[in-house]
């Protein structure tokens, strides 16, 4: 029986198939093909947590977007640079604030 997939999976994947004695067949992707699918796992993982509501799946979510952060040249460590600053000159989410409507005068 042959399933296919066709999307992005992590690294370790094709061992794990292989170790469970399936045939795992894979490509590398190159770099334009990686960012489109990277997008792609973007939106499942995310579509995933919106189902299941778990910290696993907020965790998989923070994977596909550091790796989205490297493919654009930058690292997880610079993405939380540019999430601190932000945060600080435009706040956070902990104060759960609900902007209704703005009123121009």
């Amino acid at each position: 029986m042959k399933i296919t997939y066709n999307k992005l999976v992590r690294d370790l994947i094709p061992q794990i198939i292989e170790k469970s004695g399936k045939t795992a067949v894979y490509d590398t992707l190159s770099d334009e093909a990686y960012l489109e699918m990277l997008d792609k796992k973007l939106v499942e993982e995310m579509n995933e947590y919106q189902t299941d509501k778990n910290l696993e799946e907020l965790a998989d979510i923070l994977e596909v977007v550091y790796a989205l952060a490297e493919a654009k040249g930058s690292s997880a460590i610079g993405l939380e640079k540019l999430r601190v600053e932000k945060a600080v000159s435009r706040g956070g989410f902990k104060k759960k604030i609900l902007l209704k409507e703005v009123i121009e005068k």
